[in-house]
């Protein structure tokens, strides 16, 4: 048996497709079974900001409806990995 808890779950972080290659300051995103966890991918050992699925689907429309951006072609949560 590993020391690792039954109910820890692995993170897979993404960035933003408009974050560029080059970019110094990128937020990057993970899916977690209670939304979506944000963190500063300078920084990704410190605090990390949880959102509902919703808020977080709201603020991804906002943005886009804001920036003038295309519609996504969806804001669905990539899956949890356990």
């Amino acid at each position: 048996m590993t020391n690792q808890s039954q109910n820890e779950i692995k993170l897979a972080w993404f960035k933003s497709s408009y974050s560029g290659g080059n970019t110094t300051e990128c937020l990057e995103a993970a899916s977690a079974p209670a939304g979506i966890l944000i963190r500063d991918s300078k920084q990704a050992d410190r605090l990390r900001l949880a959102l509902s699925a919703k808020t977080w689907t709201s603020f991804v429309r906002g943005m886009v409806k804001s920036e003038g951006l295309p519609e996504p072609k969806g804001c669905r949560r990539p899956p949890v990995q356990r």
